[in-house]
């Protein structure tokens, strides 16, 4: 088990969203951090809020180090890495958080498009992965926290990039569990599930470029915040709790393990039933 008080933890895609809320709870639990973004005004209004509140929280104040980075460069992540283990000697936490959206079929998504995203959201996490490794297989015991998505388990129409993508971070990250756990190495791994969280990932979506109807991104844009009911601060309060009881998988929202056990049951025909309940949910919503 690896305990948040005392712990130094590096933490990517801090400057908005999920994980700024995840660098902010860390930090109320007496975790150092490396938080990381290519957002730098961003990172750092996220290290003032960790100063705010913990002031306020009346808890020690957390040493926090500010990184530019750009997830989609091996060498900045590498960097990062150096610079983090240097500031943090005992950093043994690693959050490979940092993600984009493309919204389009796949016939309208260019492939230099879909590579941006894989760079992103995939690479991004393997770089980030094993730049860390040697620190962390220093420390007594250390946890990577890879971050999917529920599209890592279910697949609709129109993210065939960012499934494709999420599908693989699962992967990769269920097999280097089992690597780990094999070699008896001090580092845990969790693969976490989000379903819809209130972020701006989707206003801050790419279009595919052969998407020529604004109206649809609208439209995704408004259903995606109609249904994104678990808030990034509970999203970070459920991955910190898998952490400490060393989950392997970690699904967040009652969407997500519903969707999660919907696949289970209906491998093949899941998206019929989800189609269905996404058209009520948006009407309903809409009604309001």
């Amino acid at each position: 088990m690896t305990a948040i008080s005392g712990s130094a933890a590096a933490v990517t895609g801090a400057a908005s969203g999920i994980g700024r809320a995840l660098a902010h709870e860390l930090a109320l639990r007496g975790c150092d951090l490396a938080i990381a973004d290519r957002d730098e005004a961003g990172l750092q209004a996220t290290a003032a809020e960790i100063a705010k509140a913990t002031g306020i929280a009346k808890v020690s104040a957390r040493k926090v180090t500010v990184h530019r980075l750009d997830v989609s460069e091996p060498g900045e992540i590498a960097a990062f890495a150096e610079a983090a283990g240097a500031a943090h000697p005992t950093l043994n936490i690693v959050v490979n958080n940092a993600g984009v959206a493309l919204l389009g079929q796949f016939d309208e998504i260019e492939q230099a498009q879909m590579e941006w995203l894989f760079n992103i959201n995939f690479w991004g996490v393997v770089h980030g992965t094993r730049a860390f490794l040697p620190l962390l297989s220093r420390q007594r015991a250390a946890h990577i926290v890879n971050i999917s998505s529920i599209f890592g388990i279910i697949a609709p129409p129109g993210q065939s990039a960012y499934c494709a993508a999420k599908f693989a971070v699962r992967g990769f990250s269920e097999s280097l569990r089992h690597e780990l756990a094999v070699a008896n190495s001090p580092i845990k791994l969790s693969v976490v599930h989000p379903g819809g969280v209130a972020t701006n990932i989707a206003r801050n979506s790419r279009t595919g470029a052969g998407v020529t109807d604004n109206a649809r991104r609208v439209q995704s844009i408004e259903r995606f915040e109609a249904l994104a009911r678990t808030t990034p601060t509970a999203a970070a309060q459920r991955i910190i709790t898998g952490i400490e009881k060393n989950q392997p998988r970690i699904l967040i929202g009652n969407d997500a393990r519903f969707m999660d056990l919907l696949q289970r049951f209906r491998p093949g025909t899941y998206w019929k039933v989800l189609q269905r309940q996404i058209e009520k949910a948006t009407a309903k919503v809409a009604a309001s």
